[in-house]
């Protein structure tokens, strides 16, 4: 469940508009911070961001749902809203808390968080997206 704290600052986020990601950008920095304070691991810097993710949507953060992944999962993350979905069994959600401690705290680090932003922006450059925007500001740059 998150914290008080992270639901109000993503609250404050909707109100002034901010977009979806961001608000959800609250929840990551809250996951992160798990990580750092050693509440549980995580394999990589994306099963964290995942994990701050798949919280922002059960709190009512309108973000898409998760690309990968099977149909069902993604029909579920988009379908239910957070009031309707069930509780896992205690069973299940002792064994994912045990599982997520056995990880490292290493995904957290700063070293692998950079270079995970460096990834993510490459693969946004590299899209057709930034091809465009950049052919536009050179078009608005000849008029002059």
């Amino acid at each position: 469940m998150p914290e008080k704290e992270t639901i109000e600052r993503a609250r404050e986020d909707a109100q002034e508009g901010k977009a979806p990601t961001t608000q959800a950008g609250e929840f990551v920095r809250e996951e992160i911070h798990h990580v750092r304070e050693g509440k549980h691991g995580a394999r990589s810097p994306q099963q964290a961001i995942a994990i701050g993710l798949s919280k922002a949507r059960r709190a009512g953060v309108k973000l898409p749902p998760p690309p990968k992944g099977t149909a069902s999962a993604r029909k579920t993350a988009k379908g239910k809203s957070h009031r309707t979905t069930r509780r896992p069994s205690s069973k299940r959600s002792h064994a994912i808390t045990r599982a997520l401690k056995r990880e490292g705290r290493s995904g957290a680090s700063h070293r692998a968080l950079a270079r995970q932003a460096r990834s993510a922006a490459r693969r946004r450059r590299s899209s057709g997206r930034a091809r465009t925007t950049r052919s536009g500001s050179r078009r608005s740059s000849r008029r002059k």
